[in-house]
């Protein structure tokens, strides 16, 4: 591979405000894997976010990329997988296709194909864009990309209004928030140049035991949530976890006098005390220990959230505060706030501006 920017280099990454900034210009935030494409004729990598390549597990975005980029270019993305039974992203889908089997790839290639969403251009032939200003490396993106080959531009627009209006649709169909960008800025490695506001509510769940510290059994590592579902189930939605040093070990004393039999617990029949999502997917996590220490499940936490995936949190929550005042019967699903549904392709249709 003979480009002016080689692999691996660290992606441009962005802060958090609690709301749009005014005067810059604004993008959807992809729900997916972040990826940079480096195409020098055939030969293609896809470096994470952390560097770690890709492209073994996405054979079919590589076929894209050969179809859809210009021979020589390095761009910066989103791998994301469309849901086969419902109209926005799916993230569980695209956790699975990384999978150690190559046949397993193959097929997941077929059965759960990804798309490349991209939002930045960093090369273009033998020409470093990267001190290039960000509206004229958009613009060159535009020009090169060819649509409606598994490969998008992402949908971008200064009006404020319209991206207010997008933070709250485009939610409905998976996508994570807004990306605010600077039109003049530079891309810059590893730094915090660009804007994000996600989505953040609160829910009341019930905390129905925990996961020990890496340090030993004398301080708690993460908080497992439950919710209740209407068949008065109570489903692991996700987890809470983090807490400074001290207050861990003071939580496995609070919680000490919780702690239950697992045979008494309502996961009790999970595969060796794991939650139940746990024991469902295991076989992804050989050699991880996934046992929980199981609490009566009585107490409830406040905790923020930025979206669903499915039944859970999408990702970890962070703490609020205690709900003495709440009985856990009442941590239901009902109290979360639901997205409108909104199409994925209506997003993809936005087009770029």
């Amino acid at each position: 591979m003979d480009l002016p920017v080689l692999p691996p280099i660290d992606p441009m990454l962005a802060k958090v405000a609690p709301a749009i900034p005014p005067g810059l210009v604004y993008e959807p935030k992809w729900d997916g894997f972040r990826a940079l494409v480096f195409r020098d004729g055939d030969e293609v990598e896809i470096g994470s976010r952390s560097t770690k390549p890709l492209q073994r597990y996405f054979p079919e975005v590589l076929e894209a990329v050969r179809a859809a980029l210009p021979p020589r270019c390095v761009v910066d993305g989103e791998i994301v997988v469309a849901s086969q039974v419902h109209t926005g992203l799916d993230f569980e889908a695209l956790l699975a296709r990384v999978h150690p089997a190559a046949s397993r790839v193959r097929a997941l290639a077929v059965a759960t194909p990804a798309l490349l969403v991209a939002f930045d251009l960093l090369v273009l032939g033998d020409e470093d864009l990267r001190d290039v200003p960000f509206a004229q490396r958009r613009a060159l993106l535009v020009e090169a990309v060819q649509p409606g080959r598994g490969v998008h531009v992402t949908p971008q627009t200064d009006d404020v209004a319209l991206a207010r209006r997008w933070f709250e649709q485009f939610e409905g169909a998976g996508l994570d928030g807004v990306v605010a960008k600077d039109p003049s800025s530079a891309y810059q490695p590893g730094k915090r140049v660009m804007t994000k506001i996600k989505h953040e509510r609160t829910a009341d769940c019930v905390v129905a035991g925990y996961r020990p510290h890496t340090s030993g059994p004398d301080a708690v590592g993460s908080l497992l949530l439950g919710l209740v579902t209407d068949d008065g189930v109570l489903a692991s939605v996700g987890v809470v976890g983090a807490f400074p040093m001290a207050r861990r070990r003071e939580l496995a004393v609070e919680l000490a006098p919780l702690v239950t039999d697992l045979s008494e617990h309502p996961w009790g029949d999970s595969a060796q005390g794991r939650t139940p999502r746990e024991a469902e997917r295991s076989r992804w996590a050989a050699g991880r220990d996934l046992s929980f220490v199981p609490l009566r499940p009585e107490r409830v936490v406040e905790v923020a959230y930025d979206h669903m995936e499915g039944d859970r949190f999408r990702h970890t929550t962070q703490f609020r505060r205690w709900r003495p005042d709440r009985d856990s019967a009442s941590c239901t699903y009902a109290q979360l706030a639901e997205p409108v549904s909104y199409d994925l392709a209506d997003v993809l249709g936005a087009g770029p501006s």
